[in-house]
């Protein structure tokens, strides 16, 4: 992955939150996304596609359920660069991870997450 394609991908609003929220949680399946997000499904599935596409997510098939991760073969500097973005900017995240947990129906993976 090169810079500029990484950088071109987080520049999308709902691409980076995704990322954001995907990283802070470990994983997260669409209609996680979708919730917290406030984002249609198609809307979610076509930038996770993306990233998926561009190998910054990997993903998996629980059920029925697909849950994203971050790839953790990504170069250390996008790594650092998701983790510093998460960090210190918490008030970007705060309001997003609150519409995730309270959520209701979330897939059983998710149960314990949200205290």
């Amino acid at each position: 992955m090169q810079p500029l394609e990484f950088f071109k991908l987080l520049a999308d609003e709902t691409r980076l939150h995704s990322v954001l929220l995907i990283a802070q949680e470990g994983e997260l399946c669409v209609c996680e996304l979708t919730t917290a997000l406030n984002e249609t499904q198609p809307k979610i599935s076509r930038h996770l596609a993306m990233l998926r596409k561009s190998q910054v997510l990997l993903d998996r098939r629980q059920g029925q359920w697909v849950f994203y991760r971050i790839n953790p073969a990504l170069p250390d500097w996008a790594k650092q660069n998701i983790t510093h973005t998460l960090e210190q900017n918490t008030a970007l995240v705060q309001p997003l991870m609150s519409s995730l947990c309270s959520m209701g129906d979330r897939p059983e993976r998710a149960a314990a997450c949200c205290p």
